[in-house]
């Protein structure tokens, strides 16, 4: 008889654990399934804010990243950007995606820093390269204000290692020439290097005759405020014999 209320009792013990758990898995159920109808409804792409680029246009920048059927939720492109590795695209390092709110999705552009491209005719490509000479992509694309340079002898580039050129005065002259440049407001379309290393610039009709590397940056300096007042006209200005006790710059303009 004892033996009979035991065994009632575990019996009993048994079916309150079995509805506890239960009760348990239906809560849990439920949470996931309010759980699931929040990131449905909620976390939905109607604003897509995109920073820091410059080659590539905001609509652009959105197809790269929005580029699955699953991107209407933003919860799911923050979280596949958050634990998955970007697709490369060109001139872009990296970026950055967040959710600044469930409708709103941000993203911040890294853009390689570019100064300068040579055309390698071996592999029929572009080469740009930044500030320190590196080669940071190869594409057939151009950019808008990296200017081309002419007149190097370089054969072959390895992606992320220097160019190859062998003159250290060319390559110290390439780098400070484009830098300078950039930083003044007057990049060029092209930059052409003579035999004897000195550097022509070349705006539309304008040609810049610039000389050697010495005070390439007080040359560069001076250009920024002279080259507004030639806008229409063309001719070649002579920037090459510019130093700080020779202060004469001529421009030679040609009729048409």
């Amino acid at each position: 008889m004892a033996r009979d209320k035991e065994l009632l009792r575990e019996k009993r013990k048994r079916k309150k654990r079995r509805k506890i758990k239960l009760i348990i898995f239906l809560i849990l159920l439920f949470a996931i399934g309010i759980a699931a109808l929040v990131i449905w409804q909620v976390y939905r792409v109607k604003e897509v804010k995109v920073e820091g680029n410059v080659h590539y246009s905001k609509e652009q920048i959105e197809k790269f990243v929005l580029d699955d059927e699953y991107s209407w939720n933003s919860l799911y492109v923050y979280l596949k950007y958050r634990f998955m590795e970007m697709e490369q695209i060109p001139f872009v390092d990296t970026m950055e995606v967040s959710l600044e709110n469930p409708q709103t999705i941000h993203i911040y552009v890294y853009e390689k820093e570019i100064i300068g491209y040579l055309y390698i005719a071996s592999i029929d490509q572009n080469a740009f390269f930044d500030k320190d000479g590196f080669v940071v992509e190869t594409s057939r694309e151009t950019m808008e204000n990296i200017p081309r340079v002419e007149g190097l002898n370089c054969d072959k580039v390895v992606l992320y290692e220097k160019l190859p050129i062998q003159d250290k005065d060319i390559l110290r002259s390439l780098l400070t020439a484009s830098q300078s440049l950039k930083k003044n407001g007057v990049v060029p379309e092209q930059i052409s290097f003579e035999e004897n290393g000195d550097i022509d610039l070349a705006y539309g009709d304008i040609q810049v005759l610039l000389g050697g590397w010495d005070n390439l940056n007080r040359k560069i300096l001076r250009l920024s405020k002279i080259l507004p007042q030639l806008e229409g006209k063309k001719g070649v200005l002579h920037v090459e014999n510019w130093t700080e006790n020779t202060t004469d710059i001529i421009f030679h303009e040609e009729k048409e």
